[in-house]
């Protein structure tokens, strides 16, 4: 760099320099690939960027070139911070992790995440359970949310759906009907019935597939222990989507091979009773209560 002002800096901060100019050139690039930004508004944004000494994104959202998403979405592509815009694939709506990862309520998602990492992962562990009371209590869709803002974070992270009587991460991820769980258990099927998340690079879902006439006894065999053992070596993160409580003793199956177990109650819905009653036989079972959730909605 031939620039009077720049060589006389110290080499980290010309460093930083290089790299803030990187990014805001990459910023444009990527709204351009994104079909968001003409090579003309490019050109427009980065006068503005000149003469008011503002980021490049800021530029082209004064000039309504592009708008606020447009440039969210472009930094989490150079942040590698994987999102969906609204609209695009598969996945339910109400997975706002993955669509609206901004909210308030991710931002919940996070610090539920960050804490779980302190007190449980920290600890070498990989798999935990998450059970609610009721189906109506949302647990499903708060462990599919849990799975993907573990994905964001760089974790291999997979979420399998241990219940094999109302499944229901096959329809927040989209996918077709399809081998799962109880078939690999049966001996019927091996880990490519895994499915990746497209635009995930580090989220999988293992479905429940099939619907077997025994899933108490499906889950109580040696043959989930050692599949827990396996996903552990292959996963930084494994989460257990687990039958509802109130559905059988399916979820205790479980809970005693995952080691750990986060329950996820509704408010105004989840009796204190029925907490307690999970609580007590969960420590039973040989499961932690690693710490409770409460949802409103």
């Amino acid at each position: 760099m031939n620039s009077p002002i720049l060589s006389s800096l110290p080499a980290d901060s010309a460093e930083l320099v290089d790299a803030a100019e990187a990014a805001e050139s990459n910023m444009g690039t990527l709204l351009q690939g994104a079909g968001k930004l003409t090579p003309e508004g490019a050109e427009r944004a980065l006068r503005m960027q000149k003469d008011l000494g503002i980021r490049f994104g800021e530029a082209a959202v004064r000039l309504g070139l592009v708008s606020e998403g447009d440039v969210q979405e472009a930094l989490a592509r150079q942040f590698a911070y994987p999102y969906l815009p609204k609209g695009q694939a598969h996945l339910s709506p109400r997975l706002v992790a993955a669509y609206d990862p901004f909210s308030p309520q991710v931002e919940s998602l996070r610090a539920i995440r960050s804490q779980l990492m302190l007190r449980w992962f920290a600890c070498g562990r990989r798999a935990l359970g998450v059970l609610g009371a009721d189906p109506e209590d949302g647990a499903a869709l708060f462990a599919a949310n849990l799975a993907v803002v573990f994905s964001q974070l760089g974790e291999q992270t997979l979420l399998v759906d241990t219940n094999l009587r109302t499944p229901r991460q096959h329809e927040v991820f989209g996918l077709r009907p399809r081998q799962g769980l109880s078939d690999l258990l049966a001996g019927r099927a091996d880990l490519d019935v895994v499915a990746r998340v497209p635009g995930f690079v580090d989220l999988s879902v293992l479905p429940a597939g099939t619907l077997p006439p025994n899933p108490q006894e499906l889950l109580s065999r040696d043959a989930f222990l050692g599949l827990d053992a396996s996903l552990a070596g292959r996963y930084d993160v494994v989460l257990y989507d687990l039958a509802p409580f109130g559905a059988g003793a399916d979820a205790l199956a479980v809970a005693g091979r995952a080691g750990g177990v986060l329950l996820a109650v509704r408010k105004d819905h989840t009796r204190v009773a029925q907490l307690a009653r999970m609580a007590e036989q969960l420590a039973e079972g040989g499961a932690e209560v690693v710490g409770a959730v409460v949802m409103e909605f």
